[in-house]
């Protein structure tokens, strides 16, 4: 077994120095500066990327040591696949709802009823590259993307599965060799230590990068965008907000703990995803405040990452909302057979979508290609106000994968509830 290596506490530093109050602040101050000159905050677009890309940059090494150092401590190799055996589970379950809950919502309110637009006039060009890229990623070729094409070039590459796939290999035979290999094991331990503390010194430039990327969405799209296709989006986000607080909320009290103490607590995390509408962005500052909060690192290393690639419950919701939402508006009249056919399509074209801006649009694209009858330039429509869904698609995914982990975790007892308690307190 892995020696235990204690974290120093942070100091404590005054209120002004709370990292969640400095991004407030930032979001505030780049909606305003987008409003103001919107030139000029198209033009700081590189600030929001360039933190994206620090972040990103030490997402493989966060997800590699938690992983395998958590699969070398694991006692038996066969509690392994019941934990992932758990968590898949939970993933199809909760995507399922989420899928439902949109279609269902989707029906009742019809956003798109109305407005009686002819697929002929609509620009297909402008889509083109979403749908030549989601042609590009099928099944198979998802499926051999898990696969690197060097040990070193699982993570060089953009995608965490097969970061995913080198390190459950390396932690299962950290664990197969057993005593020799504990060495390496403790090596890794304190290694986490020091890329952990990277992250901290990352996460300090949040404020800017979350200031850059709303400058440009505001001065690139502008606040009136939203206004034709305002009740769209304002669907979205109150079908989002409803499955957060009444499907993930009777989750979690089942589980024993309450979600709206559970969002407070993960506050920081959730201004950084709505300022840079990349959930990938707060991927390490959550599997840190998870453990934190009780959730033993091999279930954290497991479902997190895996949660990222499996379990996207915004982008589901959004999935069958715009798809109905593309219908009315062209006029395409979809059965109910049609529509439970868009369902299993969208619960697989749903599945290794990256937790970052676009992939819920690409996603949708993929749907449509294999959905005929809802014409594909109809996403036209919606490209407009795409990027003020991925805000909404990246937060409702971040909750959800929180959710997902401390239920997985108290499934397999390997949660303390003491812990968790006092820290959402």
């Amino acid at each position: 077994m892995v020696a235990d290596i204690a974290i120093p506490p942070p100091p404590r530093r005054h209120w002004t120095g709370h990292l969640y109050l400095q991004v407030i602040v930032a979001i505030a101050l780049g909606a305003a500066v987008g409003a103001i000159d919107p030139a000029f905050g198209a033009s700081l677009k590189p600030l929001g990327d360039a933190f994206i890309k620090l972040v990103k940059m030490i997402i493989a090494p966060v997800i590699f040591l938690t992983l395998a150092t958590g699969i070398a401590g694991i006692a038996a190799l066969k509690d392994l696949g019941r934990v992932a055996g758990k968590a898949f589970a939970y993933f199809f379950t909760v995507s399922t709802l989420a899928l439902v809950v949109g279609l269902v919502i989707g029906n009742l309110v019809r956003p798109g009823a109305g407005m009686r637009v002819d697929p002929a006039t609509l620009d297909a060009g402008a889509v083109a590259t979403y749908t030549q890229q989601a042609h590009e990623s099928g099944i198979v070729d998802f499926l051999l993307g898990i696969i690197p094409d060097t040990l070193v070039g699982a993570f060089t590459g953009t995608s965490i599965l097969p970061v995913l796939l080198v390190a459950v290999l390396f932690g299962v035979s950290l664990s197969l060799v057993g005593a020799p290999a504990r060495p390496v094991a403790e090596l890794m331990e304190r290694l986490s230590l020091v890329v952990f503390r990277m992250v901290a010194i990352l996460m300090r430039a949040a404020p800017i990068g979350a200031f850059g990327a709303i400058a440009f969405t505001v001065g690139k799209y502008g606040l009136g965008s939203l206004a034709h296709l305002g009740g769209l989006v304002a669907t979205f986000y109150l079908t989002s907000a409803l499955f957060v607080l009444v499907v993930l909320g009777a989750i979690a009290a089942l589980a024993g703990f309450s979600i709206l103490k559970l969002i407070r607590y993960l506050r920081t995390e959730l201004l950084l995803v709505l300022g840079t509408s990349s959930s990938e962005a707060a991927l390490p500052a959550l599997i840190e405040k998870l453990e934190a909060a009780g959730c033993a690192k091999p279930v954290v290393g497991l479902v997190v990452p895996t949660g990222y690639s499996f379990n996207l419950d915004g982008t589901n919701i959004y999935m069958t909302l715009a798809v109905l939402f593309i219908a009315q508006a062209t006029g395409t009249a979809l059965s109910l057979e049609q529509q439970l056919l868009l369902l299993g399509v969208a619960m697989l074209s749903s599945k290794g979508a990256a937790g970052v801006t676009g992939a819920g649009f690409i996603t949708l694209a993929a749907t449509l290609s294999i959905v005929p009858t809802v014409p594909v330039a109809g996403m036209a429509l919606i490209l407009g106000v795409d990027r003020f869904m991925s805000e909404c698609r990246s937060l409702t995914n971040f909750i959800g994968n929180a959710v997902a982990t401390i239920v997985v975790a108290r499934w397999e007892g390997a949660l303390d509830r003491d812990r968790l308690r006092d820290v959402l307190r």
